[in-house]
């Protein structure tokens, strides 16, 4: 993870695409984190991912965060 000017990103492996959320898979700490957005639908299983956040995380089981940005990682 990387903080930068009051937010975070993650980069992240997609595990499961929902109407408006992501399951991922945070690369650097292989823990699962349940990431809120609209734009869900634009990405697929196995995709990955740069996610910008608040860096708020909650403590529930899996962590879940609100992105601010979500962007396809290419390679």
């Amino acid at each position: 993870m990387e903080n930068t000017n009051m937010t975070t990103s993650m980069c992240a492996v997609v595990l499961c695409v929902q109407s408006s959320s992501l399951m991922v898979c945070d690369c650097s700490t292989q823990q699962k984190v349940l990431v809120h957005t609209d734009q869900a639908c634009c990405f697929s299983c196995d995709d990955r991912v740069r996610i910008v956040y608040s860096g708020m995380m909650s403590m529930s089981l899996p962590p879940q965060i609100t992105a601010l940005c979500i962007s396809r990682m290419c390679g």
